[in-house]
């Protein structure tokens, strides 16, 4: 009954076909959004909610969109990558923003990006190697929406990079 998978260093998440959301492997940021930093060597449930609808994993952050297109985040957030206008690691789901016009997410090791549904591209944290495409090399610690292009469809992140691809 797993419907999606995402995998980074030393952790995995998991949604169910029910929509829940469960975690395991290496905790110590706070990635496997337990209320704490520890290890779970079998699958514990993110939360009590089954609206999961994606959730990528960063270095040793987690991203989650909810099926009413909720943005949240948790984990290590040294470089600002859980888009709450600060550097605080959060070992539990915070949502980022209040907007509900999400629709996919992306990590990278310490970067977040994400597709609003009106095909807008948004990213945030680490900015050192101009990951984030905003044309310079400031990190920042809320979204940003990437140039002006409202066709963009799918995004995936790297290690230190991010690829996106628009509509034909």
């Amino acid at each position: 009954n797993w419907y999606k998978i995402a995998a980074k260093k030393n952790f995995a998440l998991a949604i169910k076909t029910n929509g829940t959301l469960w975690a395991w492997g290496r905790g110590n940021s706070g990635q496997l959004g337990q209320n704490n930093a520890g290890d779970y060597s079998s699958p514990v449930q993110v939360g009590g909610r089954d609206w999961w609808a994606s959730v990528p994993c960063g270095y040793e952050h987690s991203l989650g969109v909810t099926t009413s297109g909720e943005l949240y985040a948790w984990g290590y957030n040294n470089n600002g990558q859980l888009g709450q206008g600060n550097t605080t690691s959060r070992s539990s789901p915070v949502q980022v923003g209040a907007l509900t016009t999400w629709l996919k997410v992306a990590a990278s090791r310490y970067s977040s990006f994400a597709l609003k549904t009106d095909g807008t591209l948004w990213s945030w944290g680490r900015n050192s190697d101009g990951q984030l495409g905003l044309g310079n090399r400031t990190n920042y610690s809320s979204p940003v929406q990437v140039g002006t292009l409202t066709t963009w469809d799918s995004i995936a992140g790297g290690y230190m990079q991010t690829l996106a691809i628009t509509k034909s």
